[in-house]
């Protein structure tokens, strides 16, 4: 039997194609969860759905009237939800969140990105506190550098992913699976844990991000020779 066999999860965030939010959709269904995935695009959306057997609603999450259709649709689906991803209303036992190692270790010009992990951080130990009596468990995971379509670009420039390898105690950078292993074990009955962010980033939080400078450096040094040079 499946880790998440019979359980009701709500996974916001998985239109993207192989992004995290379908890795975990994937990752839960394959332990036996009845997953609703959530988006913004609905094609990808279906898709998903029809992959893993599972449903999709739309989600546009400025919109509160989205969120609110949501939350209703899981209800209607799952009676109760047992774990949620990237939402909390009408959340069931498990609310896992997604941060980033750059709270700790900052990088350059990602300030207001920084801000906003570093602030919901800090709501996870607030709603862990809160609603702990109620047996909801609320915690975090913190990716640092992860291979992702979103990420794809970037992390294959040549120079770039060397430039970060050196801070990776494990030697390696991220991928979805490492997050959807670790969203895996967060959302089934064994963890007692809450109000925490698990660092799922290879050590990076015992080092450092590389510099501005550091980057560019590597870069340059792997850039492929001009033509007549």
């Amino acid at each position: 039997m499946g880790r998440l066999q019979g359980k009701g999860a709500v996974i916001l965030g998985a239109a993207g194609r192989d992004n995290m939010g379908q890795v975990m959709a994937r990752t839960f269904a394959r332990e036996g969860a009845r997953v609703l995935v959530a988006g913004r695009h609905e094609d990808s959306l279906r898709q998903l759905a029809t992959e893993i057997g599972g449903r999709h609603v739309v989600c546009d999450i400025t919109r509160k009237s989205d969120v609110e259709a949501l939350a209703d649709a899981a209800v209607a689906a799952f009676g109760k939800v047992d774990v949620a991803v990237n939402c909390t209303k009408s959340a069931g036992g498990s609310v896992i969140q997604i941060s980033s190692a750059s709270v700790h270790c900052l990088l350059n010009n990602h300030a207001a990105y920084i801000a906003t992990k570093a602030a919901g951080e800090a709501l996870v130990r607030c709603f862990a506190n809160e609603f702990g009596a109620q047996g909801v468990r609320v915690n975090s995971i913190a990716p640092g550098l992860t291979s992702t379509p979103m990420t794809e670009k970037d992390v294959h420039m040549p120079g770039l992913e060397e430039a970060f390898l050196k801070e990776y105690p494990l030697g390696r950078i991220g991928t979805t699976q490492d997050i959807a292993d670790a969203a895996l074990w967060l959302a089934g009955d064994e963890c007692f844990l809450t109000g925490q962010v698990l660092q799922v980033n290879g050590g990076l939080t015992l080092r450092r991000n590389p510099t501005q400078k550091e980057i560019s450096a590597s870069l340059r040094a792997h850039a492929p020779p001009r033509p007549g040079s």
